[in-house]
C-alpha cells in the first residue's frame, strides 16, 4: 500500500502571490476551461489548470520551478473564458513577477521593484549619481554656447564608463539567472504524436534560432490565441523593433567613438550631435517613433482592460512608466536642442539619463527581464520536447 503524502501548504507564499497579482486564485474550482482554451498549452499536463491548483495548495517550490509559467504569452483568453473570474492569466503573470524578484542577487532590488513605496529609492540612485556629475562638470549651471550634452555629461568620463559598468553588471546577473532557471526545470513531460516518426533531437543552437525566428522576430504566438490580440500584437512588435533600432544606433555610436581612437576613419560615424539627414540619426528617430507608437497601443490596452477579467499590477505600470519616461525625455531632449532652449534641454537630458539607467540597471528584476528569461524557457522547452501540438487532432502520449 502506497504511503500517504502530506501536503504542507506555504500560506505565506499564497498571501505573497495574491499581493503581486494572483488575488483571484481562490475562485478557481478546477473546471479546466483555461487549459482547454489555451492554444499554446501542451497536450500533456497542460497549463494553467495545474498551476491554479498548486497555487491554492501553496506549493511554492513546484510553482517557482515550473517551466510552463514562462511558456504562457499572457494573451488573456483563459481569463476571458473563466466562468468564475479566477484570472489564471494573471496568476501566471504574478508567478513570473515573483521569480523576477528573487531569481538573482542582490534580491533587495527585486523587493524594491515590487512596491510603489520603494520607487523613490530606485529613482534616487541614478538621480543623485548624475546630479553629482552635473555638479562636478559645471557646478549645476547651464553651459553656455551651442547645446551639446557632452558639456554637461562628458561621454568618455561619465556616460560610457557608467553604462558600460551597468551593462556588465546586468549581463552577469542575467547569466546567473539563466543558469539558475535552467537548473530549476526538471522532469519535464515530453509530448509525442503517435504514429509519427519522431524527428532527431535538435541542438540548442537550432532551438534558439527557431525561437528567435518564430516567436521573437515575428511575435507570431500572439496571434495564435482564441481572441483578437491585434492591439497587443502591434504594440509589442513596434516596441520591440523600436528598442532594436535604438540599440543599433547606440552600438554604432559607441563602436565608432571608441574604435575611432584606433582607426580614425571611424570617428565621424560616432560624432554627436548628428545632422538630421545622417542615416544613423534617421534610424534613431524611426526607433523613437516606433517606441512611442508601441507605448500608445499598450497603454491604451491596459487602460481599457476589463478588471473583472484581467487586472494590471504595479509591475505592469512600472515598466510602462519607465519606458514612457525614456521615450519622452529622449524625444524632448532632441526637440529642445534643435529649438535652442538650453535652460530646458539640459535638465530634460538629465532626466533622460535617470530614466535610461532605471530601465537597464534594474532589468534582471523587472518585467522586461522576460526578454531573457522567457527566451531561455522557450529554447529549453523546444530542446526538451515540451511543446504544443502542431495538429490538435493527433493522438499523443508522454514519457
Amino acid at each position: 500500500m502506497a504511503e500517504p503524502v502530506r501536503i504542507q501548504p506555504d500560506l505565506k507564499f499564497v498571501k505573497e502571490l495574491q499581493d503581486v497579482g494572483g488575488e483571484s486564485l481562490k475562485k478557481c474550482y478546477q473546471c479546466a476551461t483555461c487549459s482547454v482554451a489555451c492554444p499554446l498549452s501542451p497536450a500533456e499536463n497542460p497549463y494553467p489548470r495545474k498551476e491554479m491548483l498548486w497555487a491554492q495548495w501553496g506549493l511554492k517550490d513546484r510553482l517557482l520551478n515550473d517551466i510552463d509559467v514562462w511558456l504562457c504569452h499572457n494573451c488573456g483568453t483563459c481569463s476571458d473564458l473563466c466562468p468564475r473570474g479566477a484570472k489564471p492569466g494573471d496568476l501566471l503573470g504574478a508567478l513570473r513577477n515573483m521569480v523576477y524578484r528573487k531569481l538573482v542577487a542582490p534580491t533587495v532590488i527585486g523587493e524594491w521593484m515590487s512596491s510603489s513605496k520603494h520607487l523613490p529609492k530606485l529613482i534616487a540612485i541614478p538621480a543623485l549619481l548624475y546630479l553629482f556629475i552635473w555638479w562636478l562638470s559645471t557646478g549645476l549651471t547651464i553651459p553656455e554656447g551651442p547645446i551639446e550634452y557632452g558639456k554637461l555629461f562628458p561621454g568618455d568620463f561619465t556616460i560610457d564608463p557608467i553604462f558600460g559598468a551597468v551593462f556588465l553588471f546586468v549581463c552577469a546577473c542575467f547569466a546567473g539567472g539563466v543558469l539558475k532557471l535552467v537548473k530549476s526545470f526538471q522532469d519535464l513531460p515530453q509530448t509525442f504524436a503517435v504514429g509519427v516518426k519522431a524527428p532527431p533531437k535538435p541542438t540548442l543552437v537550432a532551438c534558439l534560432i527557431d525561437v528567435v525566428k518564430d516567436e521573437i522576430a515575428t511575435h507570431a504566438k500572439f496571434n495564435q490565441c482564441g481572441k483578437d490580440n491585434s492591439e497587443r500584437f502591434t504594440g509589442h512588435l513596434t516596441l520591440f523593433y523600436g528598442f532594436a533600432a535604438l540599440a543599433i544606433v547606440t552600438s554604432v555610436v559607441a563602436v565608432a567613438h571608441w574604435g575611432g581612437k584606433i582607426l580614425p576613419f571611424l570617428t565621424p560615424m560616432g560624432h554627436t550631435p548628428m545632422h538630421l539627414t545622417n542615416p544613423v540619426k534617421i534610424l534613431a528617430n524611426v526607433g523613437a517613433v516606433l517606441l512611442l507608437t508601441g507605448l500608445i497601443y499598450l497603454t491604451r490596452r491596459r487602460m481599457n482592460a476589463d478588471p473583472a477579467k484581467s487586472a494590471s499590477n504595479y509591475y505592469d505600470w512600472y515598466l510602462l512608466g519607465v519606458i514612457w519616461a525614456v521615450a519622452l525625455t529622449g524625444a524632448f531632449s532632441e526637440l529642445l536642442r534643435l529649438a535652442g532652449i538650453p535652460t530646458l534641454a539640459y535638465p530634460v537630458y538629465y532626466l533622460h539619463l535617470v530614466a535610461v539607467f532605471m530601465l537597464f540597471a534594474y532589468l534582471p528584476w523587472s518585467k522586461l527581464g522576460h526578454l531573457v528569461y522567457r527566451t531561455t524557457a522557450l529554447v529549453y522547452a523546444r530542446y526538451s520536447g515540451r511543446l504544443p501540438l502542431a495538429h490538435p487532432e493527433e493522438k499523443t502520449f508522454s514519457v
